[in-house]
């Protein structure tokens, strides 16, 4: 940690063209991935802003982690799917659900019925 502790840390931040904000009355903020959600309450947020970017820090004492029941898929692995066995976007969401998100095998599930 630095000696001159928070104001010299905003200071070099300054030099590199960090603009450092705490965001007020975080409530909650959750991560979703394709299999889990992590679910974070009261987390204290702060957001770092450099010319084109922002970089969020998110502090919490404790988070859960939940798994998700319905699978998300892009869009671009749904139109694959819906382009190489001729089907619509439902049959092709359900044969990806199927087939637990293998292309491949959800393209030939589809073609091979």
């Amino acid at each position: 940690m630095m000696r001159g502790g928070n104001r010299q840390m905003r200071r070099m931040m300054d030099k590199m063209g960090l603009d450092m904000t705490e965001i007020p009355n975080v409530q909650e903020v959750i991560i979703k991935t394709d299999k889990k959600e992590i679910i974070i309450p009261k987390p204290s947020v702060t957001e770092m802003k450099a010319k084109d970017n922002s970089i969020f820090q998110v502090v919490a004492e404790s988070y859960e982690e939940k798994e998700r029941e319905v699978p998300v898929f892009s869009e671009e692995d749904i139109q694959l799917v819906c382009q190489q066995a001729s089907v619509g976007e439902e049959q092709a969401i359900n044969a990806l659900t199927e087939a637990k998100g293998d292309l491949a095998r959800a393209i030939l599930l589809l073609t091979t019925k």
